[in-house]
């Protein structure tokens, strides 16, 4: 079995892969000052539950886009699991051939995504990650990674509304009751779920215009399947496809 743990801002996504298949998945809250100790009786926790032993996960691959995380999980896995996992970073080989104008300045999570993109649903694709950055990838139909954007995500957008304005409430980001709130909080959650859902769709249309292609679009993230049920310009809604980029990462490079 491998472990397999995606590093985002806020949420940490975890999934046990065996035998071709994903087995389990989990999200937790991303906290930097948690101790190795502190992760490995949490993920311990997860394991049990499931009937897991930890002795059971021979290897594991991890990409975080929060540094000062990365030797924690790191020692986690040596004490708890007896392995030193793979890192999505220099050296690691994804096969992807990637035409931004720096590549070291695209995220782990970008990578991986296309990566997983690429075997899944092959090319021309825009990736659509709802994570604490809402990030747009396209890939072409040669397989390459050409670029993308990347906008507020939806959770630091709903923060930022509250602290900014002193008599907005904090309220849940959950699906609007309709587009025309009766009151604040429904309101708020009005402009906050259609909001995206206007971004998303304009961005894909500018996207798809200034390329001249019809891409397959995937969805993925914590809020894909909300937003998936709001638009059609959405093809796929794909919630673990950074995990699943994450195993056939590591499987390329386990077997190099």
């Amino acid at each position: 079995m491998n472990l397999v743990i995606d590093v985002g801002n806020t949420k940490m996504a975890i999934g046990i892969y065996d035998q071709d298949e994903w087995q389990y998945y989990w999200t937790i809250q991303t906290n930097t000052s948690k101790t190795a100790d502190e992760y490995g009786v949490l993920i311990n926790n997860l394991f049990q539950f499931e009937g897991l032993k930890l002795e059971e996960i021979s290897g594991g691959i991890i990409s975080s886009v929060v540094p000062t995380i990365d030797q924690c999980l790191k020692t986690m896995c040596q004490m708890y699991f007896q392995f030193t996992p793979m890192f999505i970073g220099p050296g690691i080989k994804t096969g992807l051939n990637i035409l931004y104008d720096n590549p070291k300045e695209v995220g782990a999570d970008r990578i991986v995504n296309a990566v997983a993109g690429i075997h899944q649903y092959d090319g021309p694709l825009i990736i659509v990650d709802t994570g604490t950055a809402t990030t747009f990838c396209y890939i072409n139909e040669k397989k390459q990674y050409v670029g993308g954007a990347i906008a507020p995500g939806m959770n630091i957008s709903m923060d930022a509304l509250y602290q900014r304005a002193s008599k907005l409430p904090k309220v849940e980001t959950v699906k609007a009751k309709s587009v025309i709130g009766k009151n604040t909080i429904h309101a708020m959650q009005s402009g906050f779920l259609y909001g995206f859902v206007g971004q998303i769709e304009g961005i894909i249309w500018r996207i798809k215009k200034e390329m001249g292609t019809e891409p397959t679009i995937i969805a993925t993230g914590e809020m894909a399947k909300v937003i998936g049920e709001e638009t059609k310009a959405i093809d796929y809604v794909d919630e673990w496809l950074t995990l699943k980029g994450l195993q056939l990462v590591y499987e390329r490079n386990y077997r190099a």
